[in-house]
């Protein structure tokens, strides 16, 4: 009996299983499996797929745009340079050693008035011109006490000596003391070095015990508020184009006053000076570099922009993102040129009425 029985199961397992269908209605067929459609991301056509809630993540914020006449616009490399009227420099008259005021020497940063003394220059002198003059003072002040003498014996002759006699030694007296004085005082000289304006010190090589030399710059004092900006046009004709000028200071514009061009170049280029005033302008050192864009006249056609609509996509074009529906925004190739700094002139790639991404934009064009 176990033979029969072995055979059977053997038979069993050497037999191909049969498959298993589903029941009616129930087959797929091979058919993919379909993924969350309801998840974010970038779309075939380039597009991106964005639901609501992530839009509110992501602090979307959107702008219907209009074409214009906007204003042509020149952006131009410019520095921060001094105001002559509200910043100075201090430097000694003469070689000396530096010493401190009645404050301290003062440090970078820190606030003075106009008129406050810096520092002290002691005036420096080789030992053979200070022998000199201590010759020279006692050969002074031997003469003095003779005048002095000869003075007092004249009063007590005073009724028989002419009054021209008297009032010529009185003269000679107080022509040496005077002397003595000077020479004295020129000894020990000390120069004192006062703020040329109220500001902040911006510059300071000053050290207790250096020595400096005449004309040599110890300190520089500027008005944080009250700045000039110096830029370089390479258009010569643009100086009498010039509608107005601003510039952005930490996402802030600051409006500039065109104050004048100079009449020789530099560089191939001609400097134009431009003046800023706010408290916008503390941020600013001397000799940074800044951009200024400069409005002339004449106008072009275009739409208006802020700067942080404009992205980059992966062939280096500028692009802004376009919400076309509730969900979804698409990439548009624009060309621009410079506005003010703050907002850029597109003048091709994009309609009236369309709605330009603003803020998040820079999220959006990450999303892959």
């Amino acid at each position: 009996m176990m033979r029969p029985l072995l055979l059977a199961l053997i038979l069993a397992a050497a037999w191909p299983a049969a498959p298993v269908l589903a029941g009616e209605g129930h087959d797929h067929g091979d058919a993919a499996a379909v993924g969350n459609a309801n998840g974010l991301g970038r779309q075939p056509d380039g597009s991106v797929f964005l639901p609501k809630p992530a839009q509110r993540q992501l602090g979307l914020r959107t702008l219907v745009v209009q074409p214009g006449e906007l204003p042509r616009t020149v952006e131009l490399a410019g520095r921060v340079v001094m105001d002559p009227n509200a910043g100075g420099k201090v430097q000694p008259m003469s070689a000396g050693r530096i010493e401190a005021g009645p404050s301290g020497l003062p440090v970078v940063g820190q606030r003075v008035r106009k008129g406050e003394v810096l520092a002290h220059v002691t005036a420096a002198t080789a030992a053979i011109e200070r022998s000199g003059q201590a010759a020279q003072i006692a050969e002074l002040r031997a003469a003095r006490s003779l005048a002095d003498k000869r003075l007092a014996r004249l009063r007590d002759l005073s009724d028989t000596v002419p009054r021209k006699e008297i009032e010529a030694v009185e003269s000679e007296v107080a022509s040496l003391a005077a002397r003595i004085a000077a020479l004295s005082a020129g000894v020990a000289a000390r120069e004192s070095l006062v703020a040329p304006v109220s500001g902040v010190i911006a510059t300071s090589y000053a050290v207790a015990g250096q020595v400096v030399d005449a004309r040599e710059l110890v300190y520089e004092v500027v008005d944080p508020a009250q700045l000039n900006i110096e830029a370089l046009a390479f258009d010569t004709e643009l100086a009498a184009d010039i509608a107005s000028a601003r510039m952005v200071v930490g996402g802030q514009r600051v409006d500039l006053r065109f104050v004048g061009a100079a009449r020789s170049l530099r560089e191939q280029a001609l400097p134009m000076v431009f003046r800023a005033q706010g408290q916008a302008l503390a941020t600013l050192a001397l000799g940074q570099s800044v951009k200024v864009f400069v409005q002339s006249r004449s106008t072009l056609k275009g739409i208006a922009v802020p700067a942080a609509a404009l992205m980059r996509n992966p062939a280096n074009q500028d692009i802004v993102w376009v919400k076309t529906g509730p969900e979804r925004l698409e990439p548009r190739v624009v060309t621009t040129a410079p506005l003010d700094g703050a907002q850029v002139a597109v003048t091709s790639g994009l309609q009236a009425g369309d709605r330009v991404a603003t803020q998040g934009a820079a999220l959006v064009n990450q999303i892959r």
